[in-house]
């Protein structure tokens, strides 16, 4: 197995009329954690589904394991994982008998198919639950088992597209816990989020996705340090914030957000430019603005994703892949 386990190099990819991935790059280091970000209609569900061979791209190449998604297909479905957004299990049987099932589609035999199951029920806290029809599961522990069977053979690579959506947040750390131990036995994981604080709790790297292109790409700690620092001013009286936005100009942040019910102006400064808490609040009482509260803070992934993204907004990309 090489050490990028994920290529995709110029990835294209249209339903009907509509281009889903348009020049799509990236390399993924095996057993790492990479995450794709990206708003509705990016392209990520779509880059998954070309990496796992469910769909084949218009042109450009990608190689899992150094095996061709196109000319290798079944060597690559050989040696990956795959969970979706929705759990793919048999409601009407029981948790174990769900394992056992995915086991025997994997080739395994009856008795080795048994003995992985029993072994992950274990693994991952699902003992309790194992003899249960699955139809009386809750959401988290429905989740945690579609990844669990997504396991049965111990693919070096795993796709997770948006693991945890609708899960409360007792169930979201649990799947975080396993993802994380995955990786620290060496799974090459790729995983689609809507939830930026997944992403940086998990992710070695990260690739923000805009119209089906990588926009951005690097540890989450670069992704941020690459952006300015965030400043939000709290003023008494409507008329300040217009004020309060030129002030934050002059001092080197980019275009204001205004939130005009709640009276505040949100910015982040270009990268490179240094502002203090002193100097601001200074400039502030010079230009006469009433200030309520004053926050400067590290910027977030959020921060990261909105920059990036700030003129995305289309969700084709959901609609084109639900009919694919």
């Amino acid at each position: 197995m090489e050490s990028i386990s994920l290529v995709a190099e110029g990835l294209h990819k249209k339903f009907g009329r509509t281009p889903a991935l348009n020049g799509f790059d990236l390399a993924v280091p095996a057993g790492t954690v990479c995450g794709l970000l990206g708003p509705n209609g990016a392209g990520k569900t779509t880059a998954v589904r070309v990496f796992a061979t469910l769909v084949a791209p218009d042109a450009g190449h990608a190689r899992v394991a150094g095996f061709d998604v196109v000319r290798d297909a079944d060597r690559v479905r050989g040696v990956i994982g795959l969970a979706g957004q929705h759990a793919a299990l048999e409601e009407g049987v029981t948790g174990r008998e769900n394992l056992q099932l995915f086991g025997r589609f994997h080739h395994l035999g009856a008795r080795e198919a048994k003995r992985r199951a029993d072994e992950l029920l274990t693994r991952f806290g699902l003992a309790d639950a194992a003899d249960r029809l699955v139809r009386t599961y809750s959401g988290g522990t429905r989740r945690r088992l579609d990844l669990v069977t997504s396991l049965i053979t111990t693919p070096p690579v795993l796709f997770l597209d948006e693991p945890t959506t609708g899960l409360d947040p007792r169930s979201r750390n649990d799947i975080w816990q396993v993802v994380r131990e995955l990786a620290a036995q060496g799974t090459t994981v790729m995983l689609t989020t809507q939830y930026l604080e997944e992403a940086d709790r998990l992710a070695d790297a990260i690739a923000v996705v805009d119209h089906g292109r990588v926009i951005a790409s690097g540890t989450p700690e670069r992704l941020k340090a690459g952006i300015g620092t965030s400043v939000e001013v709290a003023v008494l009286r409507p008329a300040d914030l217009e004020t309060a936005a030129g002030v934050l100009g002059r001092l080197g942040t980019g275009e204001p957000d205004y939130d005009r019910d709640d009276l505040r102006v949100r910015a982040i400064t270009r990268p490179g430019v240094g502002l203090s808490m002193p100097h601001l609040v200074r400039e502030l009482d010079i230009a006469g603005v009433t200030v309520v509260d004053v926050a400067l803070r590290a910027p977030s992934l959020d921060d990261v994703f909105l920059s990036l993204t700030a003129d995305t907004a289309t969700d084709t990309d959901t609609e084109t892949e639900r009919a694919a």
